[in-house]
């Protein structure tokens, strides 16, 4: 099978095309015929760092976790699934589990659902890590009506998802960005965008909460960026973090006792602990999603297989906006 492979890890390392074995199906999982796949910061982040990531996999690497395509074989014990089905999920491209950046990559029946009906392959493959991430964070912050959300960058990955399902959740949602065209974007997903070049975190915590701040605060940007959430954040407010990996002083939210909640979703992949929870959430999402309460948002650059190394860079860049998808 055409695969597109890394033999060295670090910010210059190439892609190659290589053929490969495909796989053999086994018990529990589905061989998929890939069709598309999304690139993450996390993917990025594993072709730069390598084995300074514990995540990262043995060189050399299939890459690629988010795909949609079709069910080609069925391992033994699976059920719900048959050979033809159009299916999503995160399944690879970490550890021991081979990527999606290939024509067929093995995974486990647990962390997969049908694909969304209304959606194109490239469209389902811009949402599974982003919108379970959006999902756990939003349910382990206890979100719900008439809360007041904060999203900081509305226009991005998570972001963007996170918008969405909020406000199915019924809370009211505010979000930051900058540039024109993301603050219309996180307008058109149904929050009050937010300048964050334009107005101070005190500036619009007075203009939208009357000084009392966000009962929620989704943080994907993360970093130094945490910082902002804290004062952007309510007495005992709930604060949802993607990028915690940072040495930070704690002492803000102590003296607003704040609930801070790192969202890490690829422990089910690495750990082989609950992976059900995520095809649970992929199938929920592809309802919301037919119900067109949930739309992703893709970025306007298309790319192909062998461009995977333009992709990634694509998206280093900052210029995307939305997803960076790659069809297989």
């Amino acid at each position: 099978m055409k695969t597109m492979i890394l033999n060295d890890y670090g910010p210059d390392a190439a892609f190659t095309p290589a053929e490969t074995e495909r796989p053999s199906v086994k018990p529990g999982h589905v061989l998929v015929r890939v069709k598309a796949t999304s690139v993450n910061t996390v993917d990025t982040m594993i072709r730069d760092m390598g084995k300074d990531l514990p995540l990262s996999p043995d060189l050399p690497a299939i890459l690629g976790m988010d795909f949609a395509g079709i069910v080609e074989e069925v391992g033994e014990g699976v059920a719900g699934f048959a050979v033809g089905d159009e299916v999503y999920g995160c399944a690879g491209g970490l550890a021991d589990l081979q990527g999606a950046l290939a024509e067929y990559m093995l995974a486990d029946a647990r962390l997969i659902a049908p694909k969304p009906t209304s959606l194109s392959m490239r469209e389902a493959a811009a949402l599974p890590l982003v919108g379970i991430t959006a999902w756990e964070g939003l349910h382990r912050a206890g979100v719900g009506r008439d809360q007041k959300v904060l999203v900081q960058g509305g226009a991005g990955g998570v972001g963007h998802l996170a918008v969405q399902l909020a406000r199915h959740l019924e809370a009211e949602v505010w979000s930051t960005g900058t540039g024109e065209a993301k603050l219309a974007a996180i307008e058109k997903f149904g929050a009050t965008p937010i300048d964050y070049q334009a107005e101070t975190v005190e500036a619009y915590v007075a203009a939208h909460t009357g000084g009392a701040g966000f009962d929620v605060v989704f943080d994907t940007v993360g970093g130094e960026n945490m910082t902002n959430s804290f004062a952007a954040a309510a007495l005992n407010a709930q604060v949802v973090s993607t990028v915690a990996l940072l040495a930070l002083d704690l002492s803000p939210a102590h003296f607003k006792g704040l609930s801070l909640h790192v969202v890490f979703m690829l422990l089910p992949m690495l750990h082989d602990v609950g992976r059900e929870a995520h095809g649970a959430i992929l199938a929920d999402l592809a309802k919301l999603v037919d119900a067109g309460a949930v739309k992703p948002l893709l970025d306007e650059q298309r790319f192909g297989l062998a461009e995977v190394g333009d992709a990634y860079a694509r998206l280093k860049s900052g210029e995307a906006m939305g997803k960076v998808v790659v069809e297989v």
